[in-house]
């Protein structure tokens, strides 16, 4: 196996610090450095259909909740991986550029539905099939079998901190 950046850290710090365990660093080190891979390849893609992560991911949320593709701005945020502060700003921009509507809603005038417009679904069914080819682009350094391990482990590690649907 080939060492890499991390390992070479972590050679540092045993020499550097050998009181500490510094195994943590074996994985998180590694994770942030993946991190940094895949969001600016991904970023690429995104940009390729005028796009950015946060704008692709509130259309997909909409796309992903079916018909009539439309949520509350609360549901957008706790369905989407953008934040609270973001959900605003990303949905005036969208509805600027007529991939979004707000519309107030039958039961309660007060609050507002979000919902995909027809030229927003289709910018994300142009997207979604470059977004997969991405994904698996940069995971075919993974044979099936350790992909989907990776996976669980990731999982179990999400859950262990908080982060499971309830």
């Amino acid at each position: 196996m080939t060492a890499d950046h991390v390992d070479f850290v972590l050679r540092q710090w045993a020499e550097e610090r050998p009181d500490l365990d510094v195994s943590p660093m074996a994985v998180l080190g590694r994770l942030k450095r993946l991190m940094r891979v895949v969001e600016a390849e991904q970023n690429r893609t995104f940009a390729a259909h005028g796009l950015d992560a946060a704008s692709f991911d509130v259309l997909m949320t909409l796309r992903r909740s079916g018909p009539p593709y439309r949520l509350t701005p609360t549901e957008l945020k706790n369905s989407a991986m953008v934040t609270s502060g973001a959900i605003s700003q990303r949905l005036d921009r969208l509805e600027g550029r007529g991939l979004v509507r707000r519309t107030a809603s039958e039961q309660d005038g007060r609050s507002v539905r979000v919902e995909l417009t027809d030229e927003g679904g289709a910018l994300v069914d142009r997207a979604l099939p470059d977004h997969l080819a991405t994904g698996n682009r940069l995971l075919a350094g993974l044979p099936d079998a350790e992909h989907e391990a990776l996976a669980g482990v990731l999982r179990l590690l999400l859950g262990s901190l908080g982060d499971a649907m309830p």
